[in-house]
């Protein structure tokens, strides 16, 4: 496994490159070959993940509330977000797969990218610390960070309706499915006018999805002006 070719995408060089070995190693592998793997490192990774961006929201939105913060680190930290980060650095090259996870695909599965970017968090911050492993995350995440993006999460449905308002109709939201364990549900919402499709979004919730439906409208309606 070439490691320092991902080191130089990450512009980290460890001083312990095992850490790194086993934050790239799927429990699969790990339980073939009998060395670790990242299960416990991802757990601490979420963590970092989650305090990081929560620093960074807290200082960058000051004018906004705990719920919406709540909702834009919600996005921010979600799986769909992490695997497209963990795309950009042709993350899945670089995992150890038992030959069973490898034919089925795990190289691109959502859930393992997702784990493995954690994992690799975690990896960086027992080596070099908190402030190296924030540093890589806004290396990984710099696009969804931008100022202008963040805002873009600021209550969509309150601006949608603002602007459909000033034409004289309204938003309805309808709901298509909801799918996932019970523990961790995903709805699926799209927005309306008059029958006709504006935006369509998912989420952990349902405030979240019809949220991200209205986004997702907001955006369709900019590319129609442009």
């Amino acid at each position: 496994m070439n490691t320092r070719e991902l080191e130089g995408k990450l512009g980290y060089r460890f001083n312990d490159p095992k850490l790194l070995e086993t934050a790239l190693t799927h429990p699969s592998f790990g339980g073939d070959h009998h060395v670790p793997h990242y299960q416990r490192l991802e757990f601490l990774g979420d963590a970092v993940l989650e305090l990081a961006v929560s620093r960074y929201l807290f200082f960058e939105l000051p004018e906004v509330d705990e719920g919406k913060l709540t909702r834009i680190r919600a996005y921010l930290v979600r799986e769909e977000t992490l695997c497209r980060a963990a795309e950009r650095l042709g993350l899945g090259g670089y995992i150890n797969l038992s030959v069973g996870e490898e034919r089925s695909g795990g190289r691109r599965k959502p859930s393992i990218l997702c784990d493995v970017v954690e994992a690799v968090l975690a990896a960086v911050y027992l080596d070099g610390g908190f402030d190296e492993a924030v540093r890589i995350i806004a290396l990984i995440l710099k696009d969804e960070l931008r100022p202008e993006v963040l805002k873009d999460h600021l209550d969509a449905k309150s601006r949608l309706q603002e602007m459909m308002q000033r034409e004289g109709t309204m938003p309805v939201y309808e709901f298509v499915s909801v799918e996932g364990p019970p523990h961790a549900p995903v709805f699926s919402y799209r927005v309306l006018e008059g029958g006709r499709e504006l935006g369509a979004g998912e989420g952990t919730s349902k405030q979240n999805a019809q949220q991200a439906a209205a986004r997702d409208a907001l955006k369709r309606m900019e590319r129609k002006l442009n």
